[in-house]
């Protein structure tokens, strides 16, 4: 059993949900937030979830997670340097990591013994529209998208300090006007994957471990046909055995599915899954089994199965949450 936390912004609460293990979905609690909440992180020991609110005055707040129940408890609030479009911990769980899509920047902002959320240690100027960052596997390094800049920015990551330095090269640049999104490491670490917003693709890339760098393997296209608009791919999320990834496509409204060669990290399409309306965020939980997702526009979710030997989607259930429900998070319940 596991439990699903919903950031839903103009109702501006946090749905906490039950996934059982039949992929049924149950309203545990709707957790209020003051202001308009967005993407969420949950610090590696799953102890602390963190929200980034996208409403002056710009933070982020921190909430400690029941193991058994999932339940949230609040437990302070601190300003971020910016509206911040994404947040991720490194993987030591002692930094916050933070992008700002409207201020053009990324930060590292220390993480207390409590969870809390100290000033920033670092904040960096990028080009035009970061979009999302993370750290490497090994912690060494750190990467961020800047979907205006056409470009995943690559950085060296001091664990110790939270201090970040350009690598060389200081970044790997995608398809003109591509737009890139949000980035996935590989459970291996050998390979990594970016949404491109703007032309409907997703990028798969060689992890270089030793000099944190990435190299482009190939673009593949996510839309479906007769899309019957515009691309803007949103979330990517890798099932934990590394055999599939799934694409979050809103202006058709579907999940895209691609079997992952295990080699080359090229990726085989499965096919198109109708979805929510504008499916912006969606997880997998940590068994592989299930994914769920939520509609912008729909002001639901809804779970569905894997099939762990085609790798295609079977809904099990549709549950209401919040208005413009936009992230969605899933960790194991003890």
């Amino acid at each position: 059993m596991s439990v699903v936390y919903v950031s839903n912004a103009d109702s501006r609460e946090i749905s906490v949900l039950r996934l059982d293990d039949d992929g049924a979905l149950t309203l545990v609690e709707s957790q209020p937030v003051a202001g308009a909440v967005m993407p969420m992180a949950m610090s590696p020991d799953h102890r602390y979830l963190y929200a980034s609110l996208r409403s002056a005055p710009f933070a982020v707040a921190v909430f400690a997670t029941d193991p058994v129940t999932g339940r949230l408890t609040p437990l302070s609030t601190a300003p971020l340097p910016d509206n911040m479009a994404y947040l991720a911990t490194d993987r030591s769980g002692r930094y916050l990591l933070s992008a700002s899509y409207s201020g053009d920047k990324i930060a590292v902002s220390p993480i207390a013994s409590d969870g809390g959320i100290g000033p920033p240690v670092a904040v960096e100027s990028t080009p035009p529209h970061a979009h999302s960052i993370l750290t490497d596997p090994s912690n060494r390094y750190l990467f961020a998208a800047s979907l205006g800049g056409d470009v995943i920015l690559q950085y060296r990551f001091d664990a110790e300090t939270g201090r970040i330095t350009p690598n060389e090269p200081p970044g790997v640049e995608t398809a003109a006007g591509a737009g890139p999104r949000h980035i996935l490491f590989h459970p291996t670490g050998s390979f990594a994957f970016a949404t491109n917003e703007l032309d409907g693709t997703v990028n798969s890339y060689h992890v270089e471990s030793a000099a944190g760098t990435l190299t482009l393997i190939a673009s593949t296209p996510v839309l479906p046909p007769n899309s019957g608009g515009p691309p803007w791919t949103s979330e990517l999320r890798c099932t934990p055995d590394g055999r599939y990834l799934y694409v979050s496509e809103r202006t058709s409204s579907t999940t895209t599915g691609f079997r992952i060669e295990p080699t080359t990290a090229l990726l085989v399409p499965l096919g198109h899954t109708p979805t929510e309306t504008q499916p912006r965020g969606f997880a997998i939980d940590p068994s592989g089994r299930f994914l769920v997702v939520a509609g912008q526009k729909s002001g639901s979710v809804t779970s569905y199965a894997i099939d762990p030997a085609t790798g295609s989607l079977t809904p099990r259930q549709q549950l209401g949450v919040g208005r413009d429900p936009n992230w969605v998070e899933i960790v194991a319940l003890v």
